[in-house]
C-alpha cells in the first residue's frame, strides 16, 4: 500500500480496440521518458512519438502525455501512452517500458494502485475512490449518474458537513466538562439539543439516500420460490420479457437455479428462478433444490408463488409448511411477498388481490405491473433517481452505527439524564464512524481489501 516505486499497467479493457492506453505513475518519470523517447517531454502536451525495441526497430507510433506532480490523477508524475489497441501490441509496449524503466524500479501495478495513490496523496477521498469503481461497474443509467455524483464529491460533502457539525458540538461539550455544575445551563445556552436534533435529522435523510444508492449499485436480489409447477419459470419469462427458462406442465422441469438480470424502473434486478421446493429422490433435482435454498438465504426479496387453486387443495398444508421454512431461512431484513398465480383460470377476476395477497397471471401478464411496483416498494426503493448517490454496504453500516451513537448522545442530553462526558463520548464515536466512510479513520487492512477489488489499470 505504500510502495514508492513507479508503476505501470494497461488502463483500457482487454481485447482489440482502435486505441489502447498504458499508464505509468511515479515520483519522477523524467528518467523513464528519456529512456523511452530520448527526450524530456513538455508537460501536458500530446507528443506523437515512435517507441522502438532494443535493436531500433519500431514497435508502435503513439501519443505520449506527461503530467507533472501534483497536477495529475495520482498526485505523482503520470505518463500516459496512447497506443494502437491490439492486445499483443500493448504487451510489447509494456515489455519495452519495463525493460527501459528497470533502473528506475518500474513494476506492474497492483489492482487499484493508481486510485489508491490518488487517495493517499489527497487527490480524492475514499468515498470518491469507491465511486470510480462503481462508475465502471454501473449497470444502469441511474447508477452511472449516481456514481458520477459521488465521484464529484456530493456524498463526501454531506458526510463532511455532518462531521463538522458534530465537531463544533464536541468543542462546546468538551470545553464545559470541567464545570459540571453548569451542564444544564450549557445545554440551554448552546442550544445543544436543537443542534443535535438537526444532526440526527440530516443523518436520517443521508441514510435514506444511501439506501437508495445501494439499491442502484447492487440491484435487488429477487428469488422466485414455491412448490413445483406453480409458474415460477413463467413468471421469470414474463418479468424478463423473453423465454429464458423452459416451461412445461411437468413438475420439476427446473432442476437448477436460472438467473436473469433486468432493469425495473431504472433499478437493476437480479432474478433467480429456483427449482420447485419439495422432497425428491432424484439426485440432480435434489442438488438444484439445495442451491435454491442457498439463493433464498442471500435474497433481498423472495416471491413465494402459489397456484390460486392450492389454497383449497390437499397441498395447502404442505405449502404452509414450505412458507414457514422459507421464513426461517431468510436473511435479516429480507421480506417474503406472497403471490397467487394463474388468475387467468378464474371465472371472474374482479380484483388484483385475494385476502390481501397479490393475484397475477404469469401467462397473460395480468397483475404484473402491480407486482413490479410491490417488489420495488418492499425492497426499499423510493421511486426517484433525482439526486441519488451510489453507496455500498460498508457506507450503510457506518451510517447506521453513527445514528446509534447520535441516539445515545440525545439520551445523555435529556432532562433528568444529563451526562456531558458520555454525551461527548457518543459524539466522538459517531464522528469516527462517519470518518470511516471518507477514509479519514479507516484501518489499513480494510483499505487494502477495498482497493484489491479494483481493476489493475485503475
Amino acid at each position: 500500500m505504500t510502495r514508492k516505486v513507479p508503476i505501470i499497467a494497461v488502463a483500457t479493457a482487454p481485447g482489440r480496440a482502435g486505441v489502447g492506453v498504458i499508464r505509468i505513475s511515479g515520483a519522477d518519470l523524467s528518467p523513464i521518458t528519456k529512456a523511452l523517447f530520448q527526450k524530456v517531454l513538455k508537460p501536458r502536451e500530446a507528443h506523437l512519438l515512435t517507441l522502438r525495441d532494443a535493436v531500433g526497430a519500431p514497435i508502435d507510433q503513439l501519443i505520449a502525455i506527461h503530467f507533472i506532480s501534483p497536477a495529475s490523477f495520482t498526485g505523482e508524475d503520470v505518463l500516459e501512452l496512447q497506443c494502437h489497441g491490439g492486445p499483443q501490441l500493448l504487451e510489447l509496449v509494456m515489455k519495452r517500458c519495463l525493460e527501459l524503466g528497470k533502473d528506475s524500479g518500474l513494476v506492474i501495478a497492483e489492482p487499484g494502485e493508481f486510485t489508491l495513490r490518488a487517495y493517499l496523496n489527497d487527490k480524492i477521498d475514499l468515498a470518491q475512490a469507491e465511486a470510480i469503481a462503481d462508475l465502471i461497474d454501473a449497470q444502469s443509467e441511474a447508477a452511472v449518474r449516481g456514481a458520477a455524483r459521488s465521484l464529484q464529491g456530493s456524498f463526501s460533502d454531506d458526510i463532511n458537513d455532518l462531521i463538522e457539525e458534530i465537531t463544533q458540538l464536541r468543542i462546546l461539550v468538551e470545553s464545559t466538562l470541567d464545570f459540571p455544575e453548569e451542564e444544564i445551563e450549557f445545554l440551554e445556552n448552546a442550544h445543544a439539543r436543537e443542534r443535535l436534533k438537526k444532526v440526527s435529522d440530516k443523518l436520517l435523510a443521508l441514510r435514506s439516500s444511501a439506501k437508495q444508492g445501494k439499491i442502484l449499485r447492487d440491484g435487488i436480489q429477487l428469488v422466485l420460490a414455491g412448490a413445483p409447477n406453480v409458474g415460477k419459470s413463467s413468471l421469470l419469462n414474463r418479468l424478463a420479457g423473453e423465454e429464458v427458462a423452459i416451461v412445461t406442465p411437468i413438475a420439476g422441469t427446473t432442476r437448477d437455479r436460472v438467473k436473469e438480470s433486468i432493469s425495473l424502473d431504472g433499478v437493476p434486478m437480479h432474478i433467480i428462478d429456483t427449482a420447485g421446493l419439495r422432497e425428491t429422490d432424484d439426485l440432480v433435482e435434489a442438488k438444484g433444490i439445495e442451491r435454491s435454498w442457498d439463493a433464498i438465504r442471500l435474497a433481498d426479496v423472495v416471491i413465494f408463488l402459489k397456484d390460486f387453486n392450492s389454497e383449497a387443495s390437499p397441498e395447502a398444508a404442505t405449502e404452509e409448511a414450505l412458507r414457514k421454512a422459507i421464513l426461517q431461512a431468510l436473511p435479516p431484513k429480507c421480506e417474503v411477498l406472497e403471490v397467487l398465480n394463474k388468475s387467468d383460470l378464474l371465472a371472474t377476476a374482479d380484483s388484483s388481490t385475494r385476502g390481501g395477497t397479490l393475484l397475477i397471471s404469469a401467462k397473460t401478464g395480468d397483475g404484473i405491473d402491480g407486482l413490479k411496483k410491490k417488489i420495488l416498494e418492499i425492497a426499499g426503493w423510493g421511486g426517484s433517481h433525482e439526486g441519488a448517490i451510489i453507496a455500498r454496504r460498508r457506507h450503510l453500516d457506518c451510517l447506521d452505527r453513527a445514528a446509534e451513537h447520535i441516539d445515545k448522545s440525545q439520551q445523555f442530553a435529556a432532562d433528568g439524564n444529563i451526562s456531558l462526558d458520555l454525551f461527548a463520548e457518543e459524539l466522538r464515536l459517531a464522528q469516527d464512524q462517519l470518518g470511516q466512510i471518507t477514509g479519514k479513520l479507516l484501518p489499513d487492512d480494510l483499505l487494502g481489501k477495498i482497493f484489491s477489488q479494483f481493476c489493475i489499470g485503475k
